[in-house]
């Protein structure tokens, strides 16, 4: 199956509520925010967050309809930063992942920025293999998490946007052997 990827709008923070602090509670160790921090979140503060016009939500949804994952394009000094990435543990390794980097990537490519950036913990192994199957290489630059998970080191990684003639489609295959 196929996985539903949706661009969220701020009438849908509710289902954006639930897969994020689905997300901090799984995972706390791969988010620069905590679940104690977000619980408090008012509506208000879901809403803002999907009004962004710079920034855009996306969701994964299942055959039920329900959040599966999320992920978040974003500015990221004068290029795209995909962040905030997150599957649901018993839907991993099903594509979903990989869909929702599609989504960004595309959005990076509407929004005419030429490269997307992103931060991985080092621990987490399976991200930094779907990033590598994507075509995301290391950039050198290092980092750790805010307070309270400073012992959290992290990474940066990048992927050059590359465009077909033809289509607009980006071509993985190419940028691979460039690297």
């Amino acid at each position: 199956m196929k996985p539903k990827i949706e661009s969220l709008s701020p009438n849908q923070w509710e289902a954006y509520k639930a897969v994020r602090l689905r997300a901090l509670a799984d995972n706390p160790n791969a988010f620069g925010s905590t679940l104690e921090k977000e619980i408090e979140y008012s509506e208000s503060d879901w809403r803002s967050r999907l009004q962004r016009t710079d920034c855009r939500t996306f969701i994964a949804r299942s055959e039920k309809e329900m959040p599966i994952g999320v992920v978040v394009g974003a500015p990221h000094d004068g290029n795209a930063g995909l962040v905030a990435m997150w599957v649901a543990p018993k839907e991993r390794k099903k594509g979903i992942g990989s869909a929702l980097i599609d989504a960004v990537i595309n959005w990076s490519k509407e929004n005419n920025f030429e490269e997307v950036f992103l931060d991985v913990a080092d621990e987490n192994v399976s991200a930094i293999q779907l990033y590598e199957s994507k075509g995301f290489i290391r950039t050198g630059t290092i980092g750790t998490l805010p307070p309270p998970r400073e012992h959290v080191t992290e990474h940066q990684r990048s992927l050059k946007i590359q465009r077909s003639d033809q289509d607009g489609v980006i071509n993985s295959e190419s940028l691979r052997s460039s690297t």
